[in-house]
């Protein structure tokens, strides 16, 4: 998964793009000037100089999706950096039915910006874009549908706030090493967020980690006799990632249920039930569907994030969405 637009959108930047004006002209623009704007996100447009070649409405081929919706979009992606800028220089079909050309061109405020192109393509359903090799979710507020999913579906282990106002769901396997690595992010962003309802979501990678399915069984069954213990129970099997094996696992994840202070037998017995492991099946199946293919991630109200974001970076983002959302710290 990718995030911001360096990331998400940047893959698609061509070295050397034409600008929509070096292209072959296209038929009258059906989009009015006055929506063709530097978007400044608030911002005066006074000082600087406007570093982005203007847009031109013969460029403006498709009736779908409008320039407001794709700033909107552009705005969720970018918009908790303030001094990111850009412009849509064109909005085109195609020889896909309904399939529409995106060009943006992105910059900042800083004397004598870069200007960097960037493609991305809108697929007919209007709710999803093509950047490079990824698929992005797409429309004025792109994490909505991700954020209800996560609303109605997140049933994982959480810390933090009872509202579900900011939600900062992690999707993790217990046997993952980059996993273990993310939990000083995770527990600074308690801190720094302490109205955020931050819930661990069990997402174990069974073909590279195969006591991850097990960990996270047991993570259910500690989850259900008393939610604080799991995160005690979640750094004991982190700390003993290493006895994970055939040989020493299961003394492994009992002996982590014990330091969260409760019976591993019956943990043991919860874990081995078939309604434990559909509700592992359910949390792996809710992730794949937001499009989680990888540890960890993490969504902040729907916004899929690496946790490998630079932490100044995370938190801008989810303030930035926090505000968005109404949930202001």
């Amino acid at each position: 998964m990718l995030s911001g637009l360096a990331a998400a959108l940047g893959v698609s930047t061509l070295a050397g793009a034409q600008t929509p004006q070096q292209q072959a002209p296209a038929a009258a623009g059906q989009a009015p000037a006055s929506q063709l704007h530097l978007n400044t996100l608030g911002q005066s447009t006074a000082a600087p100089a406007d570093p982005l070649p203007a847009a031109n409405p013969k460029f403006f081929t498709a009736s779908s999706p409008s320039v407001e919706t794709v700033n909107g979009f552009l705005k969720s992606l970018l918009g908790y950096d303030s001094n990111r800028i850009w412009r849509v220089e064109a909005i085109q079909t195609t020889q896909s039915p309904n399939v529409s050309k995106v060009i943006v061109f992105v910059s900042d405020k800083s004397p004598n910006p870069k200007v960097v192109p960037t493609v991305f393509f809108v697929l007919p359903d209007g709710k999803h874009a093509i950047a490079g090799s990824e698929v992005l979710p797409f429309g004025a507020k792109p994490f909505a549908d991700i954020r209800k999913t996560l609303v109605d579906g997140a049933d994982g282990a959480y810390r933090g706030s009872a509202s579900k106002n900011l939600m900062l769901v992690e999707f993790a396997d217990l046997q993952c090493p980059h996993c273990k690595e993310a939990q000083a992010t995770m527990d600074q962003l308690a801190k720094d967020f302490p109205n955020a309802r931050i819930v661990f979501q069990s997402f174990p990678l069974v073909d590279l980690h195969p006591y991850s399915f097990k960990a996270a069984a047991y993570g259910y069954c500690v989850q259900k006799q008393k939610n604080d213990a799991f995160f005690p129970y979640a750094s004991a099997v982190f700390d003993a990632q290493a006895a994970l094996t055939p040989e020493t696992g299961d003394a492994a994840l009992k002996d982590a249920v014990t330091k969260a202070g409760l019976d591993a037998a019956a943990v043991d017995a919860c874990a081995a039930t078939q309604a434990t492991k559909d509700q592992v099946n359910a949390s792996v199946k809710l992730g794949q569907g937001i499009g989680v293919d990888q540890t960890p991630l993490l969504a902040v109200n729907g916004h899929v994030l690496p946790l490998t974001t630079p932490y100044e970076t995370l938190k801008k983002i989810i303030a930035f969405q926090a505000a968005e959302d109404g949930a202001i710290q």
